[in-house]
Formats: C-alpha cells, structure tokens, sequence
C-alpha cells in the first residue's frame, strides 16, 4: 500500500518471502554497523531499505554474487546515507522494558503491565479492566517480547476484525477473510482472493488512520492497483485520505520498541 512502508526504500520489491540466506557486510568505513542482506527466491530486482531505526536490509535475487551487491550499494549511497541522517536525527530514546504501561490508540485502551515474578515461560493475562498480568521471569527479554506479540496479536484480532466487517458492511464492499500479522513493512493487504491482512500495529494509530487504512485495502478488492479509479475509489468513501496517508507514514514510530526484535539489544 502508497504510504505505509516502515522503511524507505528506492526499489520496488516484487515480492518477499522468509528469508533464506542472510550476510552481514561492513558499512564502507564504519566496521561498527552492519547491513543486513537476505536472499529471496522471488525476488526480481535488488533492494535496499532504510529502517527507521537506521538498520539497512538489502533483498537480493538468489545467486546474486557479493560483487554485484556491493556495487549495487556504492551506486545507491548517497541516498543510503541521507536516509540513515534522516533515520538518526529522528531517533527516539530507548523505553523501560518491560514496558509499566501500554497505550492502543485505535481502540483507546490504556493498558497497565503488572509484574508477578515466578520461573519458566513468560505469560500475560488481562486481569480486570485495563490490566495486564505478566508472570514470569521478567528479566527473560526475549520470552517477555513473546508474550506481548502475542498478546497484542489476539487484540488485534478482537479489535480489527469486527472493525473491518463493519466498515465494508457500511460502505458497500465484500471480502473473504481477515488475518492478523506482525510485519515490519506494510500496515495492511489485499489478495486477489480477497484476503485482507492487518498489521497489529494498527492498534497504536489513531482511529482515523485505521479506518483510511482499512478503506484502501478494501477498495483493492475492487482495484488490484493503485490507479486513477483506485484512488477515486478510495476518495469518496474518505475525502482526507491524502493527510491520513501522510499520519500513517509517520506511524511506525507511534509502534513500541518491544515490537520487533532488532529494535532491543
């Protein structure tokens, strides 16, 4: 989807799939920072991205020899190193984990975490009205990480679900089914079995943005692309969707850090 990418990126990737072979390269002259190369079968093309966290992923075609990835690099540098600038003036500090609080914008819930201690796996239960009890060993990052995606996934489902069949029910379109995932990409998607997916982290965009959100992709299932008529479709049933698009940009800073992995050390 226009607009929704987590990453800058200056190719257009044909399609990603869980990556298979994955390098670390040194950035030029600085041997402290790594990028990231993943090999996609399906890939047609090189592409590089610029995470927001600064972190750089190239996806290259199977086969594809260092040489050629690292002159595909030094061709596309100056354009690297402006969105890493970018990336790192627009830094935000790290937040205490585990998180004492979490907010979800989409359904204004205010979420307190409450730490029980214990051993073995981590787990999270809502306890009463906007509480969440975590039991376990906190200082187990990793298998607190776990619990929250997982959590913050089944809220997801409870949320966005009945929220997209009563948008197409008011608007007048028709999907297949919907699924719930956590990708660091793209906010939503529309098959052309019309399947919607949505991203979780649509729970901390305001409400506004989740409906835009949700308006696209169903308007996918009329239009596989983004054409005149595709927008067309989309303006009449949200005239602002330009400015939403624009907030939904900027919205993968609004997502915790505790989110995705790479984003804690």
């Amino acid at each position: 989807m226009r607009g929704q990418a987590r990453a800058s990126a200056i190719l257009v990737a044909v399609c990603l799939i869980p990556e298979s072979v994955t390098h670390q390269l040194p950035l030029w002259s600085e041997p402290q920072a790594s990028w990231k190369v993943r090999e996609s079968r399906r890939a047609r093309r090189m592409v590089v991205r610029v995470f927001h966290t600064g972190r750089v992923e190239v996806v290259v075609p199977a086969r594809t020899s260092p040489r050629a990835i690292q002159t595909f690099l030094e061709r596309h540098r100056p354009w690297i190193e402006r969105k890493r600038e970018e990336a790192r003036l627009k830094v935000v500090a790290p937040a205490p984990f585990p998180p004492a609080a979490i907010e979800l914008s989409a359904c204004r819930e205010q979420w307190r975490v409450q730490l029980c201690g214990g051993a073995g796996r981590v787990r999270i239960a809502p306890r009463g009205e906007g509480l969440l009890v975590l039991a376990g060993d906190p200082g187990n990052r990793q298998s607190v990480r776990q619990a929250l995606r997982r959590w913050l996934t089944e809220r997801a489902r409870e949320v966005l679900t009945p929220w997209l069949a009563d948008c197409a029910r008011e608007l007048g379109f028709g999907f297949e089914r919907v699924e719930i995932r956590r990708q660091r990409t793209r906010w939503g998607s529309c098959s052309m079995r019309g399947t919607i997916s949505l991203n979780c982290c649509l729970l901390f965009q305001p409400p506004p943005v989740v409906r835009y959100l949700m308006i696209h992709e169903l308007a996918h299932t009329r239009h596989m692309n983004h054409s005149r008529h595709f927008w067309q479709c989309v303006g009449r049933c949200c005239p602002e969707y330009r400015e939403l698009d624009r907030q939904l940009l900027e919205g993968w800073r609004a997502v915790p850090q505790w989110v995705f992995a790479e984003d804690l050390t």
